[in-house]
């Protein structure tokens, strides 16, 4: 066999498997993404379906006893809707009440059991500017 027609098979071979391994790749990566949803959306939704859920910890919500936590979290824009959790495994250092958390669960009789160390806490961006009315900015142009 020629060898230009050897190297230009094992070309359009090589590029067919690298097609096919990056579509392969795309198809897993969005097939396994979950939505997060906020605590009225997962009340509003069929209980016992699996969930990942956001919102902020409620102030003098957080109970422990034992392994397990207790605790309940709020939508951001609507602070009445809520959803108590119970949770078992790590806990993050960055708890504390008010700050935001994801979880993943199911809803059970009005309660979402949380899946074992499935808590994240988000921590407040560093990067969001400070808003102090007291501090303006000389513009000459205005």
């Amino acid at each position: 066999m020629d060898p230009d027609r050897k190297r230009k098979i094992r070309l359009v071979v090589a590029l067919a498997a690298a097609v096919l391994l990056a579509t392969a790749l795309v198809y897993t990566s969005f097939s396994a993404a979950t939505d997060a949803r906020t605590p009225s959306e997962l009340l509003a939704a069929a209980p016992g379906e699996t969930s990942e859920v956001f919102g902020n910890v409620v102030d003098n919500s957080v109970k422990r006893s034992g392994g397990r936590l207790e605790v309940e979290i709020a939508d951001h824009e609507d602070p009445s809707a809520s959803v108590p959790v119970s949770y078992e495994g790590q806990v993050p250092d960055p708890f504390r009440e008010g700050r935001e958390v994801i979880v993943t669960g199911a809803l059970v009789n009005g309660t979402l059991v949380a899946e074992k160390d499935s808590l994240i806490t988000k921590c407040p961006s560093k990067f969001q500017a400070e808003q102090d009315p007291g501090n303006v900015i000389y513009d000459p142009a205005a």
